[in-house]
């Protein structure tokens, strides 16, 4: 289980900071990936990070607005999002998988864990 937290309402151009949390077993041997869905569209990837934070993937819209990150020692994940604009309103969904490899993961379904979505509004 996972547990998201961190959304809200923002204005265009703020910031928000996204939180992601496992109960129970550690975070440290696990990538992690932020998912946002908005209204009427599916589920994409925001931004991912391999279990030891060496590699990062961002989807080109977020690219240099968004950092993904992994404290293992907190077991704790953040995804620091700046220059919002409305078009980041949506709900944001963290999910774990169990990989050490080293490599990070785009697609939904290669995903175990989910949390249960934070939302995120921006007004413009």
């Amino acid at each position: 289980q996972l547990q998201a937290s961190g959304g809200g309402l923002a204005q265009a151009g703020g910031s928000l900071r996204l939180s992601c949390a496992p109960s129970g077993d550690s975070f440290a041997r696990y990538v992690m990936g932020w998912f946002r869905q908005a209204p009427g569209k599916e589920r994409d990837i925001v931004a991912a990070i391999s279990w030891n934070g060496e590699l990062t993937y961002y989807t080109e819209s977020v690219r240099g607005r968004f950092t993904i990150s992994k404290d293992n020692a907190k077991n704790m994940g953040y995804l620091q999002m700046n220059s919002l604009t409305p078009e980041d309103t949506a709900v944001y969904y963290c999910a774990t998988k169990q990989d050490n490899s080293g490599l990070v993961f785009v697609d939904d379904y290669e995903y175990h864990y989910w949390g249960q979505g934070t939302l995120v509004t921006v007004s413009s």
